[in-house]
């Protein structure tokens, strides 16, 4: 297992960490993703290391802009 935790933009409320949490649970191998919205701060646990670009590509699906790394 894998977990790393990204710096997302642009969340605001529930209904945002809720589109965010949809769109990352559908990329393949992840397990869990937990969202702090005060902080802008998602952590997503993957069976493996996941690409920056897919993560990318499902926080920008759901609306958002991923700010890269915190961990």
């Amino acid at each position: 297992m894998t977990t790393r935790t990204y710096k997302v933009t642009g969340m605001t409320c529930e209904h945002c960490v809720n589109a965010v949490k949809g769109e990352l649970s559908e990329i393949d191998g992840v397990t869990a993703v937990d969202v702090d919205l005060a902080a802008g701060a998602v952590t997503v646990t993957s069976r493996e290391a996941l690409e920056s670009d897919t993560v990318g590509a499902a926080v920008d699906e759901a609306g958002y802009a991923l700010a890269g790394t915190v961990d």
